[in-house]
């Protein structure tokens, strides 16, 4: 049974670890310039909450956006070369404003650039963790985004509200507020006669024929993204408030502003979290209905002799799809074996193949506990 909307709400009120989000279009102009006065605004409430005992990390988009107007561009840049050239230009803008602004409470901020690469790799994921850590410790404000300048298109979180979702769940934070320009989540066009605010989302039967739009001018996310950051952040056991910049203190004093999603109560560990929504597959093992029985089911690992065909280049270690017989991703895992050794293993009982091949391949293509369920199996 759940609380009233004022008890659950209390869980951002009185959270001692907070991640916040702001989305470019809640920190910029029209022009694509940052907008001063927003950054403050933002700050006054961060500080006022900071300076109460809470650590706060603050997941910022904007240096794309910030630095169109330096470059003279009219709009966000469709290339991947141009949009590395002005999160280049934009990023040290973007930082300085926030160091400026911060500095006014006596509050120093740390930059963390982050790639989806650095959560799929695990020594890498493990040093953000440690490094976040200690910047908090240090009474540091962190201020994270991602990496554009360098981040390639097959390794990047595409959104920063993804992005803040793993990163609550890396640092153990007590709740997530996602700040943009639009004060909560409604059941359709919130500039259309009648649509209605969705104060509470509990689960997924919440959102059926609930319209997301799309995102604006200057970001890559939209109510979409948002709603799915949520669904990684309570599937983690924290608690999300989506609501505009504007009510950001509202929000974070826990009042009934924006909408309020449920966690669920379920902490899974970090790696299989990591696996689910900070990888994205180098490669696809298509596994017979016996197969897919056994490791979605049962929870089994993936033996050779239930995969039907291979796709994709891949080493040992790297996260691959698998995928039902008609097509469909229902797992990802971390396989053991390169993508040019697994032909010759297919349909293959591992007893043949450690008497064939040697005792090394006498072994699972993919343990249990390198898979993710990604979705059931019927």
């Amino acid at each position: 049974m759940t609380l009233n909307g004022g008890a659950e709400r209390a869980r951002i009120r009185t959270a001692s670890r907070i991640v916040v989000k702001v989305g470019s279009s809640s920190l910029t102009t029209p022009q694509g310039t940052i907008d001063v006065d927003r950054v403050d605004a933002l700050v006054d409430v961060l500080a006022a909450r900071r300076n109460t005992g809470t650590q706060i990390v603050l997941v910022s988009s904007g240096a794309i956006a910030a630095g169109l107007g330096p470059l003279g561009l009219p709009d966000r840049p469709r290339d991947l070369a141009t949009q590395q050239a002005a999160a280049s230009v934009g990023q040290g803008v973007l930082v300085a404003r926030y160091t400026s602004s911060f500095a006014r409470y006596g509050l120093r901020v740390g930059q963390v650039l982050l790639t989806a690469d650095d959560m799929m790799r695990r020594a890498h994921h493990r040093n953000a963790q440690r490094t976040l850590s200690r910047l908090l410790e240090l009474g540091i404000v962190p201020v994270v985004n991602e990496n554009d300048t360098v981040a390639t298109d097959e390794i990047r979180f595409g959104d920063n509200d993804r992005l803040a979702a793993l990163v609550a769940h890396l640092i153990y934070a007590d709740a997530l507020v996602l700040l943009s320009d639009v004060d909560a989540l409604y059941d359709g066009d919130p500039r259309r006669p009648g649509a209605r605010r969705l104060a509470h989302v509990r689960g997924p039967e919440d959102l059926v024929g609930v319209e997301l739009g799309r995102s604006g001018r200057v970001g890559t996310g939209g109510m979409v993204t948002k709603v799915q950051a949520a669904r990684i952040a309570t599937g983690a056991g924290v608690p999300v408030v989506l609501t505009a910049a504007a009510h950001a203190a509202q929000a974070l004093a826990g009042q009934d502003v924006g909408t309020y999603f449920h966690p669920d109560g379920r902490h899974p560990g970090t790696r299989l979290l990591w696996l689910a929504h900070a990888t994205t597959g180098r490669g696809r093992l298509h596994l017979d209905r016996g197969a897919v029985e056994a490791v979605v089911g049962r929870r089994k690992s993936l033996l050779p002799a239930g995969v039907t065909g291979v796709e994709g280049e891949f080493s040992a270690g790297d996260p691959v799809d698998l995928c039902a017989p008609l097509g469909r991703v229902v797992a990802r895992g971390l396989v053991n074996f390169d993508a040019a050794e697994i032909p010759e293993l297919l349909g293959r009982s591992t007893k043949e193949l450690g008497s064939s091949l040697g005792p090394e391949y006498e072994r699972e293509l993919i343990h249990r506990d390198d898979i993710v369920i990604l979705e059931p199996y019927q």
